[in-house]
């Protein structure tokens, strides 16, 4: 899938290592890296929740049609899905919302 973001400073968490460990720590951005490079390799959002890939799940009431995935407990990375047959992964947030 191909990612957007919805601000630079979310893209250069999500694609910067020290950037990520600088904002969130050692632990919480080697998550987030590898959650990226999941959803990159996936070829629908579908896939990843049918494969559990990062647990991923569609969000209910009023997150619907957003998903996410599972970083350190209790942070999520938060994702809407752009476009049907070109799969865009568009980044929401890293957020605790529980």
């Amino acid at each position: 899938m191909d990612i957007t973001y919805k601000t630079k400073k979310l893209e250069k968490i999500c694609t910067n290592a020290k950037a990520a460990e600088r904002a969130h720590g050692r632990e919480m951005a080697e998550i987030i890296h590898q959650r990226i490079d999941e959803i990159t390799a996936a070829d629908s959002v579908e896939m990843m929740i049918q494969f559990r890939i990062g647990r991923c799940h569609p969000l209910k009431q009023n997150r619907k049609g957003q998903y996410a995935v599972d970083l350190v407990h209790p942070y999520r990375l938060v994702f809407e899905k752009h476009g049907d047959m070109i799969q865009i992964a568009h980044i929401i947030e890293i957020i605790d919302y529980h």
